[in-house]
C-alpha cells in the first residue's frame, strides 16, 4: 500500500494535478512495481502565505510517500533519483524545489477493507 500527499502552491500546482499524479505514480510503477490501478493522492495546496519556503522557488513541492515497510535503501534510493529525473523532464521541476520523504510503516498499523494490512493479500510485492 502507498498513499501520496503533494503539498506545495495553489496558484502553481493546482492547474497540474493529473500531470504531477501521473508523473509519480508512473515512477511507482517502473521502480517498485505498483499495480497501474492503485494510485492513491492526495493534494494538499496552499495558499502562498500559508507555505513559507524562504530559500525555495515559487515551484517548490513536497511529495510525501506513505508506506508499508519493506522495501531495501536501493529501492528507495532509486525511486528519489527517479522522481528527481522525472520531474525535471516533465514538471521542468528543478532539484531546488523539490523535496521527497518516504514515510514507512508496519503492515499491521493499516486497516484496509476491514482487515489488518498484515493480513492483505497483495498483488505486488513490498520488498523491492
Amino acid at each position: 500500500m502507498t498513499q501520496i500527499k503533494f503539498y506545495g502552491r495553489r496558484d502553481v500546482w493546482s492547474g497540474l494535478r493529473q500531470e504531477l499524479s501521473d508523473t509519480v505514480h508512473g515512477c511507482l510503477t517502473e521502480v517498485w512495481r505498483l499495480p497501474a490501478d492503485k494510485r492513491f493522492h492526495r493534494f494538499l495546496l496552499l495558499d502562498a502565505e500559508d507555505l513559507l519556503c524562504p530559500q525555495r522557488g515559487e515551484r517548490y513541492l513536497i511529495v510525501e510517500i506513505i508506506c508499508f515497510q519493506g522495501r531495501s535503501d536501493e529501492a528507495k534510493r532509486d525511486l528519489i533519483r527517479t522522481l528527481f529525473a522525472r520531474a525535471q523532464e516533465r514538471l521542468d521541476l528543478p532539484a531546488e524545489d523539490l523535496e521527497i520523504v518516504i514515510l514507512e510503516s508496519p503492515q499491521v498499523n493499516w486497516g484496509i477493507r476491514g482487515v489488518p494490512g498484515d493480513e492483505l493479500a497483495l498483488t505486488y510485492p513490498v520488498t523491492v
